[in-house]
């Protein structure tokens, strides 16, 4: 356990409790346009990446809480990361050779499905006290980049005026709190803070500290004086 990662981690536990407060007033305000409920699966298929600080804390909370369920989970991580590495490389290459602008393989991208490692067989999240923001706001508008986006499932109406979580907003407070992991650590690897990875990736990778580019001399102890 790293101890500079705690105060951190409980910055994104308020910020997490912010989210869902959002989420919740949007429900209340609009019961019959949220259809969330137990079971219902459909964000746990989207594809997207995590923020360093949310790979780190899903990395702990998956380590301190399913040891049970941890080999079956690895496994299904690592065959699903390997489809999400492929998707991803050939999206890169369409770009890459000008066959397809990256707003249309984004579009592509948002498309495609891909169940969630910790998605259980019986349609329900084996983590879900410690799911990550994109969770948690899945189900109500949101909007990133000036493009909005509803549930498939919801009772929201196209064109009509909602309240809309904008997910610009959130993913700059999460680069904040990925930025402070990388000062409070005082990491050699100071691009650290921009990384993006998926669940599946966050649960396969051992995040120790020469992962995260702690300084040698921290992992020393004290020489003892003469």
């Amino acid at each position: 356990m790293i101890a500079e990662l705690e105060p951190i981690f409980k910055k994104y536990e308020a910020f997490v409790k912010q989210i869902d407060e959002v989420f919740e007033k949007v429900r209340s305000d609009h019961p019959e346009c949220v259809k969330c409920e137990v079971e219902c699966a459909d964000c746990c298929h989207a594809i997207f990446d995590l923020s360093l600080v949310e790979a780190l804390y899903i990395n702990r909370k998956f380590l301190d809480t399913l040891e049970d369920k941890k080999v079956d989970i690895l496994e299904e991580a690592n065959r699903i990361d390997r489809k999400l590495h492929q998707l991803k490389r050939k999206a890169f290459k369409s770009v890459e050779s000008g066959e397809k602008t990256e707003e249309q393989v984004l579009l592509e991208m948002a498309a495609e499905r891909s169940r969630c490692p910790l998605l259980n067989k019986e349609n329900c999240c084996d983590l879900y006290a410690f799911r990550p923001v994109t969770c948690r706001l899945y189900g109500i508008p949101t909007s990133i980049g000036g493009r909005g986006h509803t549930c498939g499932l919801s009772g929201f109406k196209e064109g009509a005026s909602y309240p809309t979580a904008n997910l610009d907003a959130v993913n700059a407070k999460l680069n904040a709190l990925s930025q402070e992991i990388v000062a409070a650590l005082n990491s050699t690897h100071v691009k650290m803070g921009d990384v993006l990875m998926p669940v599946s990736m966050a649960l396969l990778t051992i995040f120790d500290e020469k992962y995260l580019g702690v300084p040698s001399a921290k992992n020393e102890p004290d020489e003892e004086q003469e």
